[in-house]
């Protein structure tokens, strides 16, 4: 028997599902329109996956199991946004970062945190090379584990690019989640995650980084 509680319950996730949906379409849209490089073939496969994407999208960010609060209205994740970048003290301890994941059991799809100029975002390990002592995340490419490889020039061009593998904390975890970003050592406006940042948000385990979550 359904009861008034429950039904209650399901018409109104219903409702954030649908205003979920349409933040996300609103600014999927709005970045597909802004892209100049985009060929009409990309464009149309691009659109016709969005409803699979946006449905998919708005279904996890409900039910995430997330220290962080779900703005209903801009599809998006807030928290307090820190006065520095969380990143600064990693930078200035590479091998500390290194150490952690080298001593992880590390396991394919684990989301791990990319350190920009700016702001921080989420990506996922797609590759374990452990006789060369590296991971390849899906989007960032190659990160070594040593700093003592012959083989870590990708590793220095990604470095000049401002491209830094971190190591996950809370802090950092959230301010790649909620797009925090600081400008000029100041604080600056939240970008807005892609879908699959959201996504992969969705599966972080926030109480042991070192693995997945456990749907």
């Amino acid at each position: 028997m359904v009861t008034q509680s429950l039904l209650w319950q399901s018409q109104q996730q219903s409702s954030d599902f649908a205003e979920l949906c349409n933040a996300l379409y609103e600014r999927e849209l709005t970045a597909l329109a802004r892209d100049e490089n985009v060929i009409l073939t990309s464009l149309q496969n691009r659109i016709k996956s969005l409803p699979h994407y946006v449905k998919r999208t708005a279904f996890a960010l409900l039910n995430a199991q997330t220290p962080l609060e779900l703005d209903i209205q801009n599809a998006s994740w807030s928290a307090k946004q820190g006065n520095a970048h969380p990143s600064i003290s990693q930078l200035s301890d590479d091998e500390n970062v290194m150490t952690w994941y080298r001593n992880q059991s590390l396991v394919l799809g684990l989301v791990v945190p990319i350190g920009l100029n700016s702001h921080i975002v989420l990506d996922s390990i797609d590759r374990i090379d452990r006789e060369k002592q590296r991971i390849r995340t899906n989007v960032y490419g190659w990160f070594y584990l040593t700093t003592n490889s012959s083989d870590n020039h990708e590793d220095s061009e990604l470095l000049k690019n401002g491209v830094n593998l971190l190591k996950p904390t809370k802090k950092i975890m959230t301010a790649a989640c909620a797009g925090h970003c600081w400008q000029n050592s100041r604080k600056s406006q939240p970008i807005m995650p892609s879908l699959r940042e959201l996504l992969l948000s969705c599966t972080i385990n926030w109480r042991n980084f070192k693995q997945p979550r456990v749907n």
